[in-house]
């Protein structure tokens, strides 16, 4: 059934994804995009992490959901065209279509092509009278979104979990400034994780189950599959660390001896210790966030808190243009 949905298809190619390795791998400290982290296994392995005891975010994202969604909903409005960057397995979109007063549209937006046709005709099976309109694409990219074919009131953002953090400041405001020029007119329904103790921090990023290792090893798994380098996994070990200077957790691939790696005529030196950063994650105060929020064009409309301020969903409204 696969065929009733209509992909809009604006994966990175191989070229794109080879100029950012070696670019990358070139630089004082290697560094690795972390949108690469999610091939279909690693989405895979995401959803799994979502999952664990020590990952406090989702848990906690869907609390203040649950407890919210009614004025959640009403913010949103009734025939709002939803557009979700970075869609992953859709969890936390059933629970908002539930609730939306006639959405026109779904716009699932994501890098993983396989993960998220499976993801979008899922959801086209279960809301049959929703448009579902799949785009594989780097959400951070220049690419149009779909044109439903019923009336839109106003177009909503959604960008749940703690994934703006994975930006840095200036990135995370030239995206929003972005997002605000798509949905001019309507909004942005963002999950924003909060600045609190290190020790919940590391637990996060260093579930004892190992699952959050094999998410970071696995983007060298698919570099060697779609670029032949030559990575050895048992020569580097994950390693997540909170750095409090920047307020932020960084997600690096430490090198367990000297070693090269080599992509075509690229060789890659590697020192014991050395590493690949592979990820960000940013944490921010209440104020922090309202601040990067108006500078990319948002107003801060409401935002929703559980008890002890681990994890917001904030309601930013975008001006027309």
């Amino acid at each position: 059934m696969r065929q009733h949905l209509e992909l809009y298809d604006f994966q990175p190619s191989c070229v794109t994804l080879r100029q950012e390795v070696i670019q990358g791998l070139q630089k004082p400290q290697k560094e690795l995009p972390s949108k690469y982290l999610y091939d279909e296994v690693g989405s895979k392995l995401f959803s799994q992490i979502c999952e664990l005891e020590a990952y406090y975010p989702t848990r906690t994202e869907l609390q203040i959901m649950d407890e919210n969604m009614e004025e959640i909903a009403a913010l949103l409005g009734t025939d709002c065209l939803l557009i979700e960057y970075g869609s992953g397995s859709s969890l936390k979109t059933r629970r908002l279509l539930n609730a939306l007063n006639r959405p026109t549209a779904y716009v699932p937006i994501d890098i993983s092509k396989e993960y998220l046709m499976d993801a979008a005709l899922e959801l086209a099976l279960a809301y049959p009278d929703l448009e579902v309109l799949p785009v594989c694409a780097d959400y951070t990219g220049d690419f149009p979104i779909p044109v439903s074919s019923l009336q839109v009131r106003q177009r909503v953002g959604y960008f749940p979990g703690s994934t703006i953090g994975n930006f840095d400041p200036d990135a995370a405001r030239d995206f929003l400034w972005q997002i605000a020029r798509t949905c001019a007119g309507g909004g942005l329904l963002i999950g924003v994780d909060l600045k609190k103790d290190f020790n919940m921090l590391h637990l996060a990023y260093n579930d004892p189950e190992g699952i959050t290792a094999r998410f970071n090893l696995n983007l060298l798994t698919r570099l060697n599959q779609e670029l032949a380098t030559d990575f050895q996994l048992d020569q580097f070990g994950h390693y997540a660390c909170y750095n409090p200077g920047a307020s932020r957790i960084e997600m690096h691939l430490v090198s367990l001896c000297e070693q090269t790696v080599h992509l075509e005529e690229w060789a890659f030196p590697f020192r014991r210790g050395e590493s690949i950063w592979t990820e960000s994650s940013y944490k921010y105060t209440l104020d922090e966030f309202a601040s990067l929020a108006v500078s990319a064009g948002f107003c801060v409309e409401r935002v929703w808190t559980d008890p002890y301020q681990l994890f917001s969903i904030q309601y930013l409204s975008a001006p027309a243009l």
